[in-house]
């Protein structure tokens, strides 16, 4: 089958593969500009753009997809399906209705759960147990097409947004050239999502990391997992950003006799590490980073930086 690609990020770099290898012609390779980043302001390529030119895909960056002459310009290709994996600009009713087959898109969450753009970071966060991939039929919602296939994937007890992240990919990957594979026989079957049942969740902005010390030990561990590697979850020490990387709950019995501990407050600090209170239960944090050093065990941490107990974060 002809088909046009779009996306953007690594999430969507096992789908291209995946539809190349399946032996789809891949006409076109549509990702977001190329943008400076670090100190130096290097142009840096997307990872969807690096992809398709390892594999002689051509690439095409516009800076607004409804633009007349980008919609002309993809018009050109006379793809029959269009698929879409975090590509980052809502496609236009005219694009939608371009291709034969229409256009479809790799979801990373089991819909209409978690339509929107961070689905993957707040299943963790909300302690899901399950979560998944759809391919979804577009229309000019967000998220709100016909579903064409779902896949369940389990979540671990200590899974992060990242581990998580190359799960879905890899999932969303297999489940897409399934799925193109019944388009093009005929054998697809499409469900209306039930709106009763639909969550909605927004970007994951960088001060969403800050940890709140009044929440309960068991929401800032799934805080902590849920934003690794970005943003990361974080709270302030002397003055300084000290990232959060891994923490651990203490049970009832494992837990220190805090006394007149506050949230935020180190209750115990020594050579195996240090435990803080927080608004429901203690947590023992085992991974962490100050700003401007690397990121290290708490125990190597507090070698080097020692800290009492009634430090307060």
């Amino acid at each position: 089958m002809k088909i046009l690609f779009m996306g953007t990020p690594d999430f969507s770099v096992p789908v291209l593969k995946a539809l190349k290898e399946a032996g789809h012609e891949i006409v076109l390779a549509v990702t977001q500009p190329d943008k400076p980043k670090g100190r130096g302001k290097t142009v840096q390529f997307s990872a969807v753009k690096a992809a398709a030119m390892e594999l002689g895909i051509g690439v095409y960056q516009p800076r607004r997809i409804k633009d007349a002459e980008c919609v002309a310009h993809l018009r050109t290709y006379d793809a029959e399906l269009f698929v879409v994996a975090a590509f980052g600009q809502i496609l236009s009713r005219e694009i939608l209705e371009m291709p034969k087959y229409g256009c479809i898109n790799v979801h990373a969450s089991l819909l209409p759960k978690y339509r929107g753009a961070s689905p993957i970071q707040w299943a963790v966060i909300n302690g899901e147990p399950i979560t998944g991939v759809t391919i979804q039929q577009m229309d000019v919602g967000i998220d709100t097409g016909q579903i064409l296939a779902k896949l369940e994937v389990p979540l671990d007890q200590e899974e992060t947004g990242g581990s998580l992240f190359e799960k879905l990919a890899h999932a969303g990957a297999k489940l897409c050239v399934q799925t193109v594979a019944q388009i093009a026989d005929g054998t697809v079957t499409r469900t209306k999502q039930e709106e009763a049942l639909a969550t909605h969740v927004g970007m994951i902005k960088k001060e969403m990391g800050r940890i709140d010390w009044h929440m309960p030990a068991v929401q800032i561990e799934r805080l902590i997992r849920g934003l690794n590697p970005w943003p990361s979850a974080y709270t302030s020490l002397d003055g300084k950003t000290l990232k959060i990387w891994k923490a651990k709950v203490l049970a009832g019995t494992d837990g220190i006799q805090a006394g007149t501990a506050q949230p935020g407050q180190v209750v115990h600090a020594d050579k195996h590490g240090m435990v803080v209170q927080t608004g429901d239960g203690q947590l023992s944090l085992l991974e962490v980073q100050l700003e401007g050093k690397k990121r290290m065990p708490a125990d190597a941490f507090l070698r080097g930086y020692p800290l009492q107990a009634g430090t307060c974060f």
